[in-house]
């Protein structure tokens, strides 16, 4: 069972499984009407990005935050680098043991810490009440994980905010997002 089925891994089951049936519930192929999505276009690197990311944070009303990754490493960095500017963050991969897992999802939850620095496998099944902003520091590589990552926001008919940071070489990425979600995003 997954929430998402990415082409890697639909490849993978389907080199093991003998005539596996797939079942659909209401596929979604867009975000909540709660959820305010926006595009920020940056110049340069993952250095440019962070301080992209640095000053949203400061400018967004942010209660609470996820800041999605694509790998692991750059979770750990984007984390070291909102800690050393003050910010309360704690990374969460799937490289940490799970009681560290466990205790820094307690502690979001609690409103210990603010922002949480994840990747999407260790993001898969959150279920934080109230998360006020997802940041996508990277641009996700496949468009349904862009509707996973921002649907940890937006629930239950408040209003959240989905801000995806991108760089010219995302642009394909983007293109898939907005053919999945039916428009640009804003």
């Amino acid at each position: 069972f997954s929430a998402t089925m990415p082409p890697e891994i639909k490849r993978l089951a389907d080199s093991y499984m003998m005539n596996p049936r797939k079942v659909e519930v209401a596929p979604a192929a867009s975000a909540a009407e709660t959820v305010i999505q926006r595009l920020i276009r940056v110049r340069g690197g993952i250095t440019e990005k962070r301080k992209a990311l640095r000053d949203l944070i400061k400018s967004e009303n942010v209660r609470n935050a996820i800041v999605f990754c694509n790998r692991k490493r750059d979770v750990k960095i984007v984390d070291q680098s909102l800690r050393r500017h003050g910010f309360n963050a704690q990374a969460l991969h799937g490289d940490l043991p799970q009681s560290v897992r466990t205790a820094t999802l307690d502690k979001f939850r609690a409103g210990e810490i603010s922002i949480l620095g994840a990747s999407d496998v260790a993001a898969r099944g959150l279920d934080i009440d109230d998360m006020s902003h997802v940041f996508n520091f990277d641009v996700p590589m496949h468009a349904d994980d862009y509707i996973h990552r921002i649907g940890r926001t937006g629930r239950a008919g408040r209003e959240g905010h989905a801000l995806t940071l991108a760089t010219s070489a995302d642009d394909k990425y983007v293109q898939q997002i907005e053919r999945l979600i039916g428009t640009k995003i804003g």
